[in-house]
């Protein structure tokens, strides 16, 4: 976890219900969760296996080591864990070397989120290597902490993560909210006590008590994010 929060921002700036928000980062923010796939098909591809599409929801979203041992065990490919990391990594590093295209949206609400100064953390199942990679395009400075995936015993779908970024910014994890696109990411923020926006990237998430689905982050906004932790669940 790397943070560069200062004391006086562990709160927003008007004192508003709202007292920090969390963003995923692949898929939500930044349109990077077909690189993985791409990556872990052509990785599987050099070891002789191919890969079935209906995989694609299984590994969406989850930790490197889920995702990385379902595929493992699918093929029944001759490859460690950790070798199958490595590679996977390198693989996935190299692809957003070359640009990484942001999603609809983002750009703008990270913007408005820093101009509240409201403390917001990035919080990914991704390693810290792809994380510092992805956050040069989408602006260090939007960020008061960041949390990757490989620094947490337990990431995604287990609370940890978010509890670790609730903490780091000293905000109440219930007046938090959270930003996410997968069944994975909404089932962690929300063991942490958290309000959830779903922007269901690959496969669909349902509605549910104290969780709001939205098409695009394009409907997200401040003042939305401030409703979603005042209003009645």
């Amino acid at each position: 976890m790397t943070s560069t929060v200062p004391a006086s921002l562990t709160r927003s700036a008007d004192g508003a219900a709202l007292q920090a928000v969390f963003l995923d980062m692949d898929g939500t923010l930044v349109d990077t969760e077909g690189f993985w796939w791409d990556a872990e098909v052509e990785v599987f591809a050099d070891l002789g296996h191919q890969l079935d599409e209906t995989w694609r929801d299984v590994v969406v979203g989850g930790p490197m080591t889920r995702s990385a041992g379902y595929l493992i065990e699918a093929t029944g490919a001759d490859i460690t864990l950790a070798e199958l990391t490595v590679l996977l990594n390198d693989k996935f590093e190299d692809r957003i070397g070359r640009g990484v295209p942001l999603m609809p949206g983002a750009e703008r609400l990270l913007a408005e989120l820093a101009a509240h100064n409201v403390p917001t953390a990035l919080v990914s199942a991704s390693h810290r290597r792809i994380i510092d990679r992805v956050m040069a395009s989408l602006g260090p400075q939007h960020f008061a902490l960041s949390v990757a995936g490989d620094e947490v015993p337990r990431t995604k779908p287990y609370p940890d993560p978010y509890l670790v970024a609730a903490q780091g910014l000293g905000a109440d994890p219930m007046r938090c909210a959270v930003v996410e696109d997968t069944a994975t990411g909404v089932a962690a923020a929300e063991a942490a006590g958290c309000r959830v926006v779903a922007v269901p990237s690959v496969a669909p998430i349902a509605p549910a008590a104290g969780r709001i689905v939205v098409q695009s982050l394009e409907e997200v906004d401040l003042l939305f994010l401030r409703t979603l932790i005042t209003a009645p669940h």
